[in-house]
């Protein structure tokens, strides 16, 4: 579950970021009483839009089995290691621009006396956040199972917790837990978790016979971490960590970060997040 409170705590604290901008642009215009009106609906709309396409996954799960079911998961974490890596790689080329362009959006609202406009760029911002947030869990498997509910509810609650903690740290602009560190820290962890998935996704295809292994293990670490004990499990579902690889896996892996690296080396804006 330790996935599960990282999405939902690192897609929180994004999502109170792009609401904190949008507030706090709006209490400082005259006629804000108007405004904030549509600004919570807007984000009630985009928590709404998030849930439906949650529904949406569980209802399709539900009518799927067999090798329907395994092609959609596998579909879903590939989509969802994709959105990761390009969320991250957004963030770095648009982060210091977030806060401009969110406020020249309201403005623009404002000026034209639009105040749906204002709603429309709240929810799909608000609603953008969770619909990732929906893709990445799902991805992650987390909605497989009907025994483990309570606990990914817990984690879920755990996670938006904290992250509430987090912003308001973050809020406070210290010189050792800024934005700037925190979306460093948080990138990281995130590039770790599309890996995993992408190695999910392999594994389950290899499983099916689409991909060869080529060499089947390549090595045997289980002597000094196995990835099918508690501890294990935990790193290998950050990491895509695996004690007994196979050739295909180990080649799409290192294919996968030497990609990131080369499009994490070009040019970045991210600099400054404070909201």
């Amino acid at each position: 579950m330790g996935s599960t409170v990282f999405i939902v705590w690192r897609e929180s604290i994004e999502a109170m970021l792009v609401i904190g901008i949008l507030y706090t642009w709006l209490k400082n215009q005259d006629d804000a009483g108007n405004g904030m009106h549509f600004l919570w609906g807007g984000v009630l709309a985009g928590v709404a839009l998030a849930m439906g396409l949650a529904f949406v996954m569980l209802e399709v799960q539900s009518e799927l089995a067999g090798e329907a079911l395994e092609y959609f998961q596998i579909a879903i974490m590939l989509i969802a290691a994709g959105l990761i890596t390009q969320m991250v790689l957004w963030m770095r080329r648009h982060g210091r621009t977030l806060k401009r362009d969110l406020e020249t959006g309201m403005q623009r609202a404002h000026e034209q006396a639009n105040w749906w406009g204002m709603a429309a760029l709240a929810a799909i911002a608000v609603g953008r956040e969770g619909a990732e947030t929906v893709i990445f869990l799902y991805g992650a498997g987390l909605a497989q199972s009907a025994d483990t509910q309570l606990q990914f509810i817990a984690a879920a609650l755990g996670g938006f917790g904290l992250a509430f903690v987090t912003f308001w740290l973050l809020s406070q602009g210290t010189r050792f837990f800024s934005w700037k560190v925190f979306f460093r820290f948080s990138e990281i962890l995130l590039l770790l978790l599309a890996a995993a998935l992408l190695v999910d996704g392999v594994d389950r295809m290899i499983g099916l016979g689409w991909l060869p292994t080529l060499i089947d293990p390549v090595w045997d670490s289980s002597f000094l971490l196995d990835d099918s004990t508690r501890v294990g499990g935990v790193i290998a579902a950050f990491t895509g960590y695996r004690a007994h690889p196979a050739l295909t896996l180990l080649l799409i892996y290192a294919a996968y970060w030497l990609v990131v690296s080369l499009l994490l080396r070009r040019p970045t804006g991210l600099n400054s997040h404070a909201a």
